[in-house]
């Protein structure tokens, strides 16, 4: 048996849009966000979280990303998450861990929560955030974080940032964090690179906005197949050569060993 590959697109789809989450579901996206927020206009809210209603009555699935806490429409949206079909719960304006218990004191236990970081005070307290009950990984909303911090750019600019969030990922013991959305859709050399720069940072998985970005960012998230066969070599000698070893002429030890292992899990390909 093969561990479950872990997520590396998610894509957003407005959920008062419902013609639209065929195509989405058809896309190649490891997960389809149902957008209650800001995707909708606030006019339209409640049409929409029918609309998902509808949807997840008819076998539908998919995570749902809420209004944030603060809101007036958050607890109407919490009611519509406790219905068969909804993966997971996106919650944006994450800033304590008060408020991931608030969410998750509603859901199954299987149904976890995604943090949007995408303030301030959220970035402050990432830690407390990632290690919260409930939480399955962090997602880094880049787009509302530059705005409300006054950075123009979406590269250097924010690579402490996301260094925390994927540096808090791990002393939490969750899964690798999502990055943001790159908003040039048509723009393919931008979606690559940006891609490439979260899976190097340590990222795990990107925020995508049209069908169209999906493919690039699976291919950017996912191992190679020659860093996966080198992989399983690292785990076949690990099983014959307790301790360290060499292969290929280099030093294989721990570290090393645990490396691979990540790269297995990534693919779905590790052991159980």
């Amino acid at each position: 048996m093969t561990a479950t590959a872990i997520a590396r697109s998610y894509l957003f789809v407005p959920a008062n849009r419902p013609e639209r989450f065929a195509k989405a579901h058809a896309s190649g996206a490891d997960r389809v966000i149902l957008d209650l927020e800001d995707a909708v206009s606030e006019g339209d809210k409640d049409r929409a979280r029918q609309l998902l209603a509808d949807y997840l009555a008819a076998g539908g699935t998919g995570l749902v990303r809420i209004n944030a806490t603060q809101t007036r429409w958050f607890e109407d949206d919490v009611r519509a998450c406790l219905k068969p079909g909804v993966l997971g719960v996106v919650l944006p304006k994450a800033e304590s861990a008060a408020q991931i218990a608030e969410v998750a004191k509603h859901l199954p236990p299987e149904v976890k929560v995604l943090p949007l970081i995408e303030t301030a005070a959220g970035m402050t307290n990432v830690a407390e955030i990632a290690a919260a009950r409930g939480v399955e990984r962090l997602i880094f909303g880049t787009v509302d974080f530059r705005t409300e911090l006054g950075i123009e750019g979406d590269d250097q600019e924010l690579l402490f940032f996301r260094s925390m969030l994927v540096l808090a990922s791990r002393a939490a013991g969750i899964a690798a964090p999502v990055d943001g959305v790159t908003v040039s859709i048509s723009d393919v050399d931008e979606l690559r690179a940006a891609s490439t720069r979260g899976r190097r940072l340590g990222f795990g998985a990107k925020l995508c906005i049209h069908p169209a970005q999906v493919a690039e960012v699976n291919t950017a998230y996912r191992p190679t197949e020659a860093q996966l066969a080198w992989a399983q070599r690292v785990i076949d000698g690990a099983k014959s050569s307790p301790g360290a070893f060499q292969l290929d002429g280099e030093m294989i030890d721990a570290p090393v060993i645990t490396r691979a292992a990540d790269l297995l899990r990534q693919a779905g390909r590790l052991p159980s």
